[in-house]
């Protein structure tokens, strides 16, 4: 999809499939749409005085036969209260058109910027969430359904009227980088574990690399990562056939000097448990125990194409944990890459086993920050639901500003604490730590496992169970916490759409 800003004296001339126009509550037109309302002989005005229209927050009315205007159709977009429209309101008006309009016949899609009135969300980072919404919305997956048909048309967005400004015309290509990178990361999230195998995830990371310049990837196989002692990865991988795979996607958008910032996806690509059998209840959902690597897959992506100064390393430890007679086993003893020992009281507790070397590798990068994505505990859905992703850092200005960026990407985080006192927890009569703690507290002592292997660098872990998939009611990948991330990574850049 392409989005581009549009200017025109006449807005009843502009040509287009679809054109949205931005309406309040108090149902009042600015110049362009009185224009606009006076050529088609006071038909909207004669709809807004009606009932079919009230400007509610996320109201969508579809206007066919409008006399006097280019467009095949209008679409009449309600903000709701002016002085009540907030980030999360605009958000979700912004889900509410993307639905609307892509439901509806015809490439071409064109949103008048009465919404730049509002000075509690700024005509930039509105531009941005109705580009990203849209493209995200343009999403459907038929890899492996070949049969469904796509009915999305819709190719191109306008933003008729706004300011050509930097800051608008940067907001409207990051929004369609943004959307993008959140329809890799659902892509990736989706495919079925007989196809999105650790191998196949270091095909995409290679793809990355042919495709964008400023990217190189290198991928290490199992031998690779013998020599260098990750044997608490190798672990996890050992009860399948499918060969585990380390992948470092390396972004150099800035100064060969600045030190990176590194996100590191956990890659668990089908995760039965392992010896410690999951239930068979909705096992098929985890197929998306991966999706802390899609997220960092999608948002090199995104950073990619927004061409972002600033030098970001992903790093996706991939494996898939499986039942077998070369499986490791409760009660197993594993040594980490850092030297620390690990006891494996529970082969379902895999994700951190692999975190942790890779977590140990990225200090090579002397990196500027380092941010894990991962899948890692059903407790934080029982602590934070379906709605926010649980946060723990070593450091309270990088929690501030994902915490921040969650914010402004209506991709929201929530912090928990990471006290010493649950690092008692982990305590193991027969390693240095166990992989599993007692105690409850589930989401902040997998945490303090992984800040074990944290304490040279600014860490912050953010686990995803909860919004990585099955939003709304529905049974796909989310694509989140990818906006997360690439508002934080834009922010950073100092080229934030705000």
């Amino acid at each position: 999809m392409r989005a581009t800003l549009k200017s025109t004296s006449n807005l009843a001339t502009f040509a287009c499939d679809t054109l949205v126009i931005p309406v309040y509550e108090d149902l009042k037109l600015n110049s362009d749409s009185r224009a606009l309302d006076k050529a088609s002989k006071k038909q909207l005005a004669k709809i807004l005085a009606s009932d079919d229209f009230s400007g509610h927050l996320g109201e969508a009315v579809t206007l066919r036969g409008i006399a006097g205007t280019a467009a095949n159709r209008i679409v009449l977009w309600g903000l709701g209260d002016k002085d009540k429209l907030n980030r999360q309101a605009m958000v979700k008006a912004c889900d509410s058109l993307a639905k609307a309009v892509t439901a509806l016949p015809g490439k071409h899609c064109a949103v008048l910027s009465s919404f730049k009135t509002n000075k509690a969300v700024p005509t930039s980072w509105a531009i941005q969430q109705i580009a990203a919404r849209i493209a995200r919305t343009t999403y459907l997956y038929t890899t492996t359904k070949p049969s469904k048909k796509n009915p999305v048309t819709l190719a191109r967005v306008s933003i008729v009227n706004a300011d050509s400004t930097a800051a608008n015309r940067q907001a409207i290509s990051q929004g369609v980088a943004i959307g993008q990178g959140i329809n890799i990361a659902r892509e990736l999230g989706n495919l079925p574990g007989n196809i999105c195998t650790p191998k196949y995830l270091s095909a995409q990371a290679r793809k990355l690399a042919r495709q964008h310049a400023a990217i190189k990837t290198t991928v290490l196989g199992e031998k690779q990562m013998q020599a260098l002692s990750m044997d608490s990865l190798l672990s996890v991988g050992h009860g399948s056939v499918e060969e585990s795979q380390l992948m470092v996607i390396n972004y150099q958008g800035g100064k060969k000097s600045q030190k990176p910032h590194v996100l590191v996806g956990k890659g668990i690509t089908f995760d039965s448990g392992g010896i410690s059998l999951k239930p068979g209840a909705r096992m098929d959902e985890m197929k998306f125990d991966m999706c802390g690597a899609a997220s960092v897959i999608g948002t090199l992506s995104a950073i990619a194409e927004m061409k972002l100064p600033l030098n970001v390393i992903g790093v996706i430890p991939a494996a898939e944990n499986m039942p077998s007679s070369k499986a490791t086993k409760p009660g197993d003893v594993v040594t980490s890459m850092s030297g620390k020992t690990i006891e494996v009281l529970n082969t379902d507790a895999e994700g951190r086993l692999v975190l942790c070397d890779a977590l140990t590798y990225v200090e090579r990068f002397k990196p500027e920050s380092v941010v894990d994505i991962a899948t890692l505990t059903g407790a934080c859905i029982m602590a934070l639901g379906h709605h926010a992703s649980g946060l723990l850092s070593n450091n309270d200005d990088l929690a501030n500003s994902l915490l921040t960026a969650g914010t402004d990407s209506a991709d929201r985080a929530w912090q928990l604490p990471l006290w010493d006192v649950y690092k008692k927890q982990l305590s193991s009569p027969f390693a240095d730590l166990g992989n599993i703690a007692a105690g409850g507290a589930g989401t902040i002592t997998a945490a303090c496992f992984l800040s074990e292997f944290t304490e040279n660098y600014r860490w912050a872990h953010l686990d995803i169970a909860g919004t990585a998939w099955g939003q709304a009611g529905g049974k796909g990948a989310s694509g989140r916490p990818v906006g997360l991330l690439c508002q934080y990574l834009i922010s950073l850049a100092g080229k934030a759409a705000v």
